[in-house]
């Protein structure tokens, strides 16, 4: 695919929220919210569904060398729940890949946000977390089709495949570590798994996604 990811995705996410504010001690999605969202798709459709794994309903997002996201578009107000939480899960990493690169741009895993910072589909900041299969954890560097969006690296190689692991990220400290500001908002969110840049295959698992004003992280499965 010789089409920019993550721009396409966002002009999405920027062109079409039109919802209020949301203002809460929790805001929760279950992955039958997250399912019904609406689909971007890149090149072909992961295939998403919602799964039982150890007792807990899960989405599941396959990607046989193809790339799509499930997205919503709303804002979310980061001074009341600046804490992102989920738990993740991925089958394999794509090994090999220089992530880097455009030929690279490829995760078994990633969750991402994203703000408006001007009227035009393309004035728009995203961080993007990511289960990377090479760069290490912690690490962070520009996505390879645009600076407006920042990959920060929270799993890395193998060590965890197969188990679930759960995140907590203070969106608005990450975008002052990335971007150099500290949003109020963000108006919109996304997650998927794709594999279509270089053409490689896997599978994650989402479960206890949500923004808070908890640090706390979930209890996964």
């Amino acid at each position: 695919m010789n089409r920019p990811f993550v721009p396409c995705c966002l002009m999405a996410l920027t062109t079409l929220a039109t919802g209020p504010g949301i203002a809460a001690d929790e805001l929760t999605f279950s992955p039958d919210d997250i399912h019904n969202w609406p689909t971007r798709s890149f090149e072909g459709e992961t295939e998403y569904r919602v799964v039982e794994r150890e007792g807990t309903r899960v989405l599941q997002a396959s990607a046989r060398q193809q790339a799509s996201a499930k997205y919503l578009e709303r804002e979310i107000d980061l001074r009341d729940t600046p804490y992102l939480h989920w738990c993740w899960r991925v089958s394999g990493i794509h090994e090999g890949l220089d992530e880097t690169q455009k030929s690279g741009d490829d995760y078994p895993a990633r969750v991402y946000v994203a703000r408006k910072t001007g009227l035009l589909p393309w004035q728009v900041e995203s961080v993007n977390y990511v289960w990377a299969s090479s760069q290490p954890a912690g690490s962070d560097w520009p996505n390879a089709f645009t600076s407006r969006a920042q990959l920060l690296a929270l799993q890395s190689g193998d060590a965890h495949v197969g188990e679930w692991v759960a995140e907590v990220r203070n969106v608005r400290e990450d975008y002052q570590r990335l971007f150099g500001s500290r949003p109020a908002h963000i108006d919109g969110l996304a997650l998927m798994s794709d594999g279509d840049n270089a053409d490689v295959d896997a599978t994650a698992w989402f479960t206890h996604l949500a923004f808070s004003t908890s640090s706390e992280p979930p209890a996964c499965p």
